[in-house]
């Protein structure tokens, strides 16, 4: 809309004007002006004034910029346009940003005698991108992108000119020139009380829900058991029209209707009850009772459960081993941060940032875990995987404390294979982010699963160890362990100490054992590794202990000694360089 305003005589506005804008932190410019961004706050209607000799013809006109065009806005800044961006312009050029700004060329100054007032209406969208594409938030901006009432334009025309009128002189021609291009469709709405009755619980009263909705300007009407209406334009923008309303009938979803009809009945009129589920829980998969079972380990272990984003920094998706996803990662289009820029492909990078954080702040030792899964990008189907880190010292004097080890690290991994019923082979391996000498893989049958080591460079005042594996690659059906009462009767204990070469690695020795093992033996465990004075060069001294045990009977020496000899000398033709054995 544009009304003219003839005879204007520009001067400081008076001295009511001048505090209520400084009050709201507006710095006074003069009469128009003042009185246009004063009705803006009045009526949530944004203005702008031209001076009329500076537009020619009087004509303004609403189109895109075109390429290569500028303008030098009301703050003196010269601003390249481009056909994204809305303008007003006059027959030639642009002399404004559409929902935004003014242009220099055409402001309201002291020679200024006729006035151009513009109200316009401008869609959200637009005003938003242009806004945006040119680093400009004003107080017109901030309201059309959020939505400014479609049917204000005029009131709020008649009501400045009036006022500058009351404040500058002149005359108003009427009548103005009013321009649609393009009409929001009017949202309806349709609803009954017994509809609000389930929504809400409680049971409103027709005539109170008629009577709230006359006075919010809603215009209810009766229809059927219920009532239909429209919703005014000055809240047009909180009700979305619904999407599976009749053709050409957008309506607005109910339940903003519920609201607006509860919150004048009061909220405290809603009784508290929880809400009732329907169906059948259906339980958890074999994948959830495998992660239970891991997770419940891990914790009596002495970990404590982290839980992170899975979202991560590019440098940390490549700082560390991955068990699944080649190439890129998948990168978020709108990331919190850089640090959480893409998905996730291990679980130790949070892991490690957690220890840190946790050092940093005083913390002796940590013990932490995650289980959750990655994502390997490209086709591939997410990954479930598990993640520990520990090091440091944890516990009071009391409890005796020791640091982690590589072996007690290594172990944590053996207790959970044992509870999962998974029978794993670590081998070295050079891992990124890993300590050379430190780093080793997890295979189950021939397929690498996972990871472990020390880290090689954290800034931390202990060493950390980390690592990581699959559980997507276990069985989920395989049972728990199997716990075996203790025997009635006393065994017998028997130590071998067989020297071999030192590359013979303690899972081909085990495999060896289980291979060869036949009652009464029961179990066995590695006691201790020796190089030094009498073991050649190139080889080691290990030293296991074996239990026997009969069940029901107690065992003598000699079937002990029979069964041990034979068991010692067929370790020592497979692998031995000479041995040791005791009883």
């Amino acid at each position: 809309m544009a009304r003219t305003i003839r005879g204007v005589s520009l001067g400081p506005s008076p001295r009511w004007l001048r505090r209520r804008l400084e009050a709201i932190g507006l710095r006074p410019i003069n009469n128009v002006v003042d009185a246009t961004n004063f009705v803006l706050w009045e009526t949530g209607q944004p203005l702008h004034a031209y001076d009329l000799a500076t537009v020619p013809g009087g004509e303004l006109r609403v189109r895109r910029a075109r390429a290569g065009e500028s303008l030098v806005t009301l703050d003196r800044v010269r601003r390249a346009l481009d056909p994204e961006i809305l303008v007003i312009a006059d027959r030639e050029r642009a002399i404004g940003l559409a929902g935004v700004m003014g242009g220099l060329d055409t402001e309201v100054t002291d020679r200024t005698v006729d006035v151009l007032l513009e109200s316009a209406h401008f869609d959200r969208r637009r005003t938003r991108i242009g806004a945006r594409r040119l680093g400009l938030h004003t107080d017109a901006s901030h309201r059309f992108e959020r939505g400014a009432d479609f049917g204000a334009c005029d009131a709020a025309s008649r009501r400045c000119a009036a006022l500058i009128v009351e404040l500058a002189g002149g005359t108003v021609e009427e009548p103005a020139i009013d321009v649609v291009a393009t009409r929001p469709a009017t949202v309806g709405w349709r609803f009954d009380g017994a509809q609000l009755a389930r929504f809400a619980g409680v049971t409103v009263e027709g005539g109170q829900i008629v009577r709230i909705l006359t006075a919010l300007g809603f215009a209810p009407e009766a229809a059927g058991e219920g009532w239909q209406g429209s919703v005014p334009t000055w809240r047009a923008v909180d009700f979305e029209p619904r999407r599976d309303g009749p053709p050409g009938e957008p309506l607005a979803w109910r339940q903003d209707l519920f609201e607006e009809v509860l919150r004048h009945v009061g909220l405290d009129a809603i009784p508290a009850t929880l809400p009732a589920l329907g169906g059948v829980d259906a339980g958890g998969t074999p994948m959830h009772e495998l992660r239970r079972r891991a997770t419940d380990l891990v914790a009596a272990l002495g970990f404590a459960e982290a839980i992170h984003f899975a979202f991560q920094d590019r440098a940390a998706d490549e700082a560390w081993p991955r068990l699944a996803g080649a190439g890129e990662p998948l990168e978020l289009a709108n990331p919190l941060s850089e640090r959480h820029a893409v998905l996730r492909r291990t679980l130790v990078a949070n892991l490690v940032a957690s220890a840190a954080f946790n050092a940093h702040r005083g913390a002796d030792g940590v013990r932490l875990f995650e289980c959750g899964r990655l994502f390997p990008g490209g086709e591939a189907a997410e990954v479930e995987a598990i993640a520990l880190a520990a090091g440091g010292r944890l516990g009071s004097a009391w409890d005796r404390p020791a640091a982690v080890d590589l072996p007690a690290f290594k172990g944590f991994f053996e207790a959970l294979f044992e509870e999962l019923g998974v029978v794993a082979v670590a081998r070295p391996a050079d891992l990124p982010g890993i300590l050379p000498g430190t780093g080793g893989e997890w295979t189950l049958a021939g397929e690498r699963i996972g990871w472990f080591g020390r880290t090689a460079a954290t800034g931390l005042p202990f060493e950390l160890f980390v690592g990581e594996l699959r559980l997507d690659r276990f069985d989920p059906a395989a049972g728990p362990r199997r716990i075996t009462a203790p025997p009635r009767v006393p065994g017998v204990a028997a130590d071998l100490t067989l020297t071999h070469r030192l590359e013979l690695s303690w899972a081909e020795l085990a495999a060896a054992i289980d291979e060869l093992a036949a009652p009464p033996l029961v179990g066995y465990r590695l006691e201790e590794r020796y190089r030094g004075t009498g073991v050649p060069d190139g080889a080691v001294a290990t030293t296991i202990r074996f239990d026997y045990n009969a069940g029901e009977r107690s065992l003598t020496q000699e079937e002990v000694n029979e069964r041990h000899a034979a068991l010692a000398a067929e370790l020592e033709r497979r692998f031995g360089t000479g041995r040791e054995a005791e009883s």
